[in-house]
């Protein structure tokens, strides 16, 4: 992925996201779904019409949208864009849909619904779409983020959020979030809700759930070396060989670790594997034995050899893949 100087890591995740296929039928739709609820705006026209109409800060996601339209819809948005004084000249993408088309796009997310007389009535003003499908919920993570979402720098800090302009936009993500088993939390912000992940480990899933793939390993390597220098102190004092050799199999176990949080995410492995993964993680600089002193309940030097052995048999099975 392209890194320009001064673009912000939220920024360059979402460069890497809009560059990503469209997919499958239904995940495009679900993608649909996510960037009506986020940027989506409704308007009515004379004798019962309406209009559909986008507002999007990043002119990559507007693209992606514009695409997405077209090719899952067969629908055709014009694009035009507003400059905001107020927010020193920023300009915004709009894509507006009106008369056939908006219908269109109304009915393919449940939002409408025809009488009798072949006469269209709105069933309610949110997209409902049917997620049952994993690839279908990772999408709508995607069309969300695009539309509303940021992420800080893991330089310094791991926050990765979703404003919520939309009132029912919160619920949607708490259950898709849940079904993921990610740790979510919602704060109010000038009157909007707020909901967010705050874990690197939590927030690394989420960019692999999305398919940012690159950002992943960026984010892993930059967190990854947080770690060692911090520990660098406390390995200073063992002895050099066997601080190498330690060293080298915690890196080594840490790489079997991200691959298998890219590829499948972490959350997919039992829970004793994830405890022990996410604890690697968290402590690198840590000998087994001590790895295991810190589990909740305690495990044995042995216990903590056979998980991590589980989880590099995994990491190579992926590999080979």
């Amino acid at each position: 992925m392209r890194r320009e100087e001064g673009q912000s890591f939220s920024a360059r995740v979402k460069e890497e996201l809009v560059r990503l296929p469209l997919g499958k039928t239904c995940c495009m739709l679900s993608e649909i779904a996510a960037f009506t609820q986020t940027s989506g705006h409704l308007g009515f026209r004379g004798r019962g019409g309406f209009t559909v109409s986008y507002r999007l800060d990043n002119a990559g996601a507007a693209r992606r949208l514009f695409l997405l339209l077209k090719r899952r819809l067969n629908v055709s948005p014009t694009l035009h864009f507003v400059q905001t004084p107020q927010l020193g000249g920023r300009r915004t993408c709009v894509l507006t849909l009106s008369g056939e088309d908006a219908g269109i796009l109304l009915n393919a997310l449940h939002m409408t619904e025809t009488d009798e007389e072949g006469q269209m009535h709105f069933r309610r003003t949110v997209p409902r779409h049917p997620m049952t499908r994993l690839c279908c919920r990772k999408a709508f993570f995607r069309g969300a983020f695009l539309g509303t979402g940021t992420i800080s720098n893991p330089e310094k800090s791991y926050h990765f959020e979703w404003k919520a302009e939309d009132e029912q936009l919160p619920d949607t993500l708490r259950k898709l979030l849940e079904k993921a088993e990610l740790p979510w939390h919602t704060y109010t912000r000038k009157g909007q809700t707020v909901v967010y992940l705050k874990g690197a480990q939590q927030i690394s899933d989420m960019l692999a759930a999305m398919g940012a793939a690159q950002s992943v390993l960026t984010m892993e390597n930059i967190r990854a070396g947080k770690q060692l220098r911090a520990s660098v102190a406390r390995a200073a004092n063992c002895d050099e060989h066997n601080g190498e050799k330690a060293l080298d199999a915690s890196l080594a176990q840490m790489e079997a670790i991200k691959r298998i949080s890219l590829k499948i995410g972490l959350f997919t492995l039992p829970p004793a594997l994830q405890q022990v993964a996410r604890m690697r993680l968290e402590h690198p600089e840590l000998s087994l034995q001590e790895l295991g002193e810190q589990m909740d309940p305690p495990v044995g030097k042995s216990g903590i050899n056979h998980r991590m052995r589980r989880l590099m048999a995994i990491s190579a099975g992926l590999e080979e893949e």
